[in-house]
């Protein structure tokens, strides 16, 4: 009976030990690829978007003709960033809320107002979204 207790509690411990990795993110050294949370928005949308309001000058996009700017950040693999602006979770939503209204999340930032109503601001979240 004795030696039965141990046994569970050895396997409780062990399956405790490997749940622990998987909510902290050890991978066991495998590279995993990140999941993307699509916006609501259209990617298509955002890609002519980010033409029309001139992004490009600032920042380099991908798959965006003359979107080579270099004071901005590029915005390459914005779907595998872990934040926006350095202190935003890049959720969808935090990207859309950022190209929005930029100096109401972090004032004195860089990052200009464009007028952009929110749909328009959901349609760039959603094609920055789509670059891995």
């Amino acid at each position: 009976m004795r030696r039965s207790r141990q046994c569970v509690r050895g396997r409780l411990w062990v399956a405790g030990v490997a749940m622990a990795g998987r909510l902290c993110g050890c991978s066991g050294g495998k590279d995993f690829r990140g999941y993307t949370v699509q916006a609501a928005g259209s990617a298509q949308r955002g890609r002519v978007l980010i033409a029309h309001y001139k992004c490009g000058s600032c920042h380099m996009i991908p798959g965006i003709h003359g979107a080579d700017g270099q004071f901005g950040p590029p915005l390459l693999f914005m779907s595998r960033r872990t934040y926006i602006a350095g202190e935003f979770e890049n959720t969808p939503r935090n990207l859309a809320h950022w190209i929005q209204d930029p100096q109401g999340m972090k004032p004195k930032t860089t990052m200009p107002e464009l007028g952009l109503n929110q749909q328009e601001a959901t349609d760039i979240a959603a094609y920055l979204q789509t670059l891995r």
